[in-house]
């Protein structure tokens, strides 16, 4: 693992977890220095934007019951000055105790005002929900995936190594439980052999270690402690434990059969929070690491081959805005296209229920496979 960033809190380093009191005089200090080079770059984050003065001022010396600050939300951004977003939750609790930056991030991103409440869960009618590709021209392969918290635990930056052990238990228990379609195997990260993690990771299945900005925001500590992999047989479900969240669960195949992955996932996500019981906000949904994957955490996806249209990346932008969808490499974020292979989803999550989030990706994969042809007619 590359070495750790220069922006370590005692916090951060599970020092001072005693969720009491105020930030300590090395965290304050590290934040106005952090504040200052954000200050004067020419970052164009969310972070810099809505760090101001007066936000650093209200939440600096704020701690979560978890022992969270300012600084464990905010390190990734501060390293890295061309995020996008620059912030992650530390815990649950972020989302209220520094509200003064999440909510002005969470408004802007997803659209979804302080008044705003996340809609109840409602997986919808499945059978509305078809092939978009029956003759297999575009789509690759299809993929739905939720992310979800186990109650009474922080997220990455503050994780300790037996909170990843704990979830890593708990999680292979109800997961070994499964039957049927979803029965499979688990595999731990520790003492799984390279080739086996290289074969999985070039098949997209499993995660790896190395994205700069995760490892800023101190989601690599302990690793590979508490990570792990579980598929069924045909790998058409996945759940990987302690990535960027406590769990990803994920439903696969080829093709462009969106109905029967998503029937797949709703039944997954359904039989295993009968044992697990899962972090949930009233007016923000799911809560997790990263603030765009907020309420519904839904994100649909296909790979899909649109040569043409990708000819013409700024004309494919502006099509994929609207029908709000996101454009990502072939083999996922900040990654480029081959072949004119990208990975397309649903860029909305909070503010929707589950069945409008997948049919928003499936009505917008519809008419962008719909231009594709045009286009090369």
């Amino acid at each position: 693992m590359a070495k750790a960033s220069q922006l370590k809190s005692k916090c951060m380093k599970c020092e001072e977890k005693c969720g009491k009191g105020k930030a300590s005089p090395e965290v304050l200090n590290q934040l106005e220095a952090g504040f200052a080079k954000l200050s004067n770059s020419d970052s164009v984050s969310m972070l810099k934007r809505f760090l101001t003065r007066e936000v650093l001022d209200k939440c600096k010396q704020k701690k979560t019951s978890f022992g969270s600050t300012l600084l464990d939300c905010i390190q990734s951004g501060l390293e890295n000055l061309d995020s996008g977003i620059g912030v992650y939750a530390a815990d649950p609790e972020c989302y209220e105790v520094f509200n003064e930056l999440f909510d002005p991030i969470i408004e802007e991103y997803h659209n979804f005002k302080k008044t705003d409440k996340q809609p109840t869960t409602d997986w919808g009618n499945v059978g509305l929900l078809g092939n978009l590709d029956p003759k297999g021209e575009f789509v690759l392969s299809t993929r739905v995936r939720c992310c979800r918290t186990i109650k009474g635990y922080p997220f990455n930056p503050c994780m300790t190594e037996e909170n990843y052990k704990d979830i890593e238990s708990q999680g292979q228990n109800v997961l070994n439980s499964l039957s049927g379609e979803l029965s499979g195997t688990y595999i731990p990260l520790k003492g799984m052999s390279k080739d086996v993690q290289q074969t999985l990771i070039n098949d997209h299945y499993l995660f790896k270690e190395g994205d700069r900005f995760l490892q800023a925001a101190n989601a690599f500590r302990y690793w590979p402690a508490g990570r792990g992999i579980f598929f069924n047989k045909n790998k058409t479900f996945l759940v990987w434990l302690c990535e960027e969240d406590h769990l990803r669960i994920m439903t696969m195949q080829p093709g462009g059969n969106v109905g029967d992955v998503y029937n797949r996932l709703v039944t997954a996500v359904n039989e295993i929070q009968k044992k697990i019981t899962f972090v949930t906000d009233r007016r923000l949904g799911y809560l997790t690491f990263c603030p765009t994957n907020l309420g519904t955490t839904i994100r649909a996806s296909v790979h899909i081959k649109l040569p043409t249209l990708s000819k013409n990346m700024d004309q494919f932008k502006i099509l994929a805005d609207k029908y709000h969808l996101q454009i990502r490499g072939g083999a996922g974020e900040h990654s480029d296209s081959a072949d004119g292979i990208y990975d397309l989803s649903n860029k909305r999550r909070l503010g929707l229920t589950e069945f409008q989030c997948i049919k928003q990706m499936y009505d917008g994969i519809t008419e962008l496979i719909k231009t594709e042809k045009a286009a090369k007619r």
